[in-house]
């Protein structure tokens, strides 16, 4: 099975990915390459342990951005989530989400180093 298949299977948006990179499956592939080291560098965890709310939305907002130009569909929808329960004052809520989203991450992340 390929990246682009595999992806697909965890809910990632290929089609729109690839249409946002003008169709070069080559360049988004190098691009996904680069989302665990994204991933690895967040301080998120360590935010939302801390309860500081505005290193958390900053942490959190940033791998929203991320994830949504690669279209990780369902971690960008997690973490637009976590940012508005953040902003929103819903710290809680957000670290919650948090938690339940790392494993769909892990299962992207794995995908992505092993293809």
């Amino acid at each position: 099975m390929s990246i682009i298949s595999e992806l697909q299977t965890l809910g990632v948006d290929t089609d729109e990915a690839l249409t946002r990179f003008m169709n070069n499956e080559g360049l988004y592939i190098r691009m996904l390459k680069k989302y665990p080291a994204a991933v690895e560098g967040s301080k998120a965890s360590e935010k939302f342990a801390q309860k500081d709310r505005e290193g958390a939305i900053a942490e959190t907002h940033t791998l929203k951005g991320v994830t949504g130009n690669l279209s990780l569909t369902p971690l960008y929808k997690a973490y637009t989530e976590m940012v508005a329960l953040l902003r929103a004052g819903k710290g809680e809520e957000a670290a919650e989400l948090y938690q339940k989203t790392l494993p769909v991450e892990k299962a992207i992340i794995d995908c992505i180093n092993n293809n």
